[in-house]
């Protein structure tokens, strides 16, 4: 029997939150993020980085193990942008729903075989003495032409990974898409290292 370890999530995004919570859910409780523990400014400029940042202010904050993660999708036919500004796309304040606008915007006349893309994304735990374990998955696929599916968040009606039937994140359902998603692959990898350690 495993011992089960609280780890306080350093995310307040409740949809990230979820998607943690299920992949973890065998072997963490997920505590949430303390209400008067503020945003971090994540200007670390690599996504182990910023996953970093979040979870040494959370640890430091609550004196717990701390859980944080940060995901980039990178696009080839842009340069690899938006990468670790994704959630930032089109701006700072900007909706799920504006950030997926203006990445179509971009890849306008860009045929579907050029839209390669993957998401990556590190998730790491951090403990008071300063010890940490990270994390990496990435989930390869294409920029959908068009928005498709009712399910998932952020940019699930656009992008279909590689490995699948050609559906997007947004049409699979939540076990289907954390079998093969970035956060699932990260989660999944970060689970059997905290069962190792």
């Amino acid at each position: 029997m495993v011992e089960r370890l609280q780890l306080v999530c350093a995310s307040a995004n409740p949809d990230k939150i979820a998607e943690i919570s299920a992949i973890l859910s065998d072997v963490v409780d997920l505590l949430p993020r303390p209400p008067d523990v503020p945003d971090v400014v994540e200007d670390a400029g690599t996504l182990l980085g910023n996953a970093r940042l979040k979870a040494m202010a959370v640890c430091a904050a609550t004196g717990m193990a701390a859980v944080a993660d940060d995901t980039g999708l990178f696009v080839d036919a842009l340069d690899g942008e938006p990468g670790v500004e994704t959630a930032y796309f089109a701006g700072p304040d900007a909706t799920y729903a504006e950030n997926r606008a203006k990445m179509l915007a971009a890849l306008n006349g860009v045929t579907l075989t050029r839209r390669s893309a993957q998401f990556r994304t590190v998730a790491l735990v951090v403990w008071p003495d300063g010890s940490e374990l990270a994390a990496e998955g990435v989930c390869r696929g294409l920029i959908a032409e068009a928005e498709s599916g009712g399910r998932g968040w952020g940019y699930d009606p656009l992008f279909i990974p590689d490995g699948g039937d050609g559906r997007t994140f947004a049409q699979m359902t939540e076990e289907e898409k954390h079998a093969m998603s970035h956060r699932g692959l990260a989660f999944a990898a970060l689970l059997e290292a905290l069962r190792n350690r």
